[in-house]
């Protein structure tokens, strides 16, 4: 299974892989997440979060041994902004004892934004390949004030600059896989590329980074990180990959899933993401709030495809000095299409869905261009999920278990960019 999962040549000589999922929601919020089996070794920093638990639960069966650092503090901003999950879940180390596997595991909590923390505890471990998801991830979060701004740009450079930074001191021919956002590029008017674009110019021609232009400092942070994770590449011939990932969907992490396995799910005006924002204001009977025209345009993936593509890119390590990025997203939608979706899979069960269009609190174009190339997982093995009718009412049978649970006042934007 180890050498199907990264296509070692040699599995005899011990390997190590470290899977850093850092997730992190401030100065204190980096995550670290080991994973171990026999002579294979795998670290992930971030095991509390959306995609931190869903990475973890469906790769767990991978592993011999799993050590996990987290100090929760999305936990942390959201009871401080007065947000909290659809379903307060037990921390990681109590979930993992009501999982069913061999794995050994052990917790910690790290604080990665500490440079030397990270060069310790990587230096220890030596570890193969980190998967590096430690940002702030909210858009709304980084444009509520000056304090959470900056944050978002301090924790996300911090700890993207602690991990490259220290891989290159060690000089370990680790694989970094870092989590990047579509909204990277922005809405541009010609075709969004894969990571990168060839110019011609004056009789002359080279390769670049695809221009980035982000609509809130958190996607401006993302940019920098880009730029950050390449001058390391191309200086020190480290191996990166980035993964332009769109907004994600979903309850159960892989096919097996059960509620055991469900990640935190958030659906208020900061954490939530539009579609699983959209199915809970449907199950408690509000209207579907349309930013603006409701024609803005992104690419969404499915929890289950983010895995895969996570498990694709540790099987496929780039050269030293080579930098993969791979757009993350498996359908394009308008706001308004998904909404229109939202509704009519609700009909199905018997609830009765109204669309309203409210005034967009962000600053961003609403009728614009948007053709994102996304072929380039599709060609090393993923198998997209298409979001039907059948998942949506999945998503909104579980929000209905735990209807009571909902805070109606959450949901609409508090938070406006002007």
């Amino acid at each position: 299974n180890i050498q199907g999962l990264l296509k070692i040549r040699d599995v005899s000589k011990p390997v190590k892989l470290v899977v850093t999922v850092l997730e992190n929601y401030s100065r204190d919020s980096e995550k670290l997440l080991f994973y171990i089996q026999a002579s294979f070794q795998r670290r992930q920093f971030g095991a509390d979060g959306y995609l931190g638990w869903s990475t973890t639960i469906s790769l767990i069966d991978y592993v011999g041994e799993l050590i996990l650092v987290d100090n929760y503090s999305k936990r942390k901003y959201m009871r401080k902004l007065g947000r909290s999950p659809l379903v307060n879940l037990p921390k990681v180390s109590t979930r993992l004892k009501n999982i069913k596997s061999k794995v050994k595991n052990t917790t910690y909590e790290l604080d990665c934004s500490v440079y030397d923390s990270v060069l310790n505890i990587i230096k220890k471990h030596k570890p193969d390949a980190i998967i590096h998801f430690a940002e702030l991830p909210s858009a709304p979060f980084s444009m509520l004030n000056k304090y959470y701004s900056w944050e978002t740009i301090r924790n996300n450079l911090e700890s993207t600059f602690n991990i490259v930074h220290a891989v290159k001191e060690l000089k370990l021919d680790t694989h970094i896989i870092k989590l990047g956002t579509m909204g990277e590029y922005g809405t541009p008017n010609i075709d969004i590329e894969e990571g990168w674009i060839k110019i011609n110019h004056n009789k002359r021609s080279d390769k670049f980074l695809y221009p980035r232009q982000g609509s809130s400092l958190y996607h401006t942070s993302k940019i920098m990180d880009t730029d950050l994770i390449w001058f390391y590449t191309r200086l020190y011939n480290l191996s990166c990959t980035d993964l332009m990932q769109g907004p994600v969907y979903g309850i159960y992490p892989h096919a097996n899933s059960n509620d055991n396995d469900v990640p935190m799910f958030t659906y208020d005006d900061i954490f939530g993401t539009v579609l699983n924002r959209f199915i809970v204001q449907s199950v408690i009977n509000k209207p579907l709030t349309v930013y603006g025209s409701g024609k803005q345009i992104r690419g969404y993936i499915n929890i289950k495809d983010s895995v895969e593509c996570i498990k694709i890119a540790l099987q496929n390590k780039p050269k030293q000095g080579e930098l993969n990025i791979f757009n993350q997203f498996t359908e394009q939608f308008s706001v308004l299409q998904l909404a229109e979706l939202v509704k009519s899979s609700m009909n199905k069960i018997d609830v009765d869905v109204i669309i309203k269009k409210i005034k967009n609190p962000r600053i961003e174009k609403e009728n614009h261009y948007y053709n994102a190339k996304h072929s380039n997982l599709r060609k090393l093995g993923l198998k997209p999920t298409k979001l039907t009718h059948s998942i949506i009412i999945e998503i909104a049978e579980y929000c209905m278990k735990y209807k009571n649970n909902i805070k109606p006042k959450t949901i609409n934007p508090g938070i406006k960019w002007a």
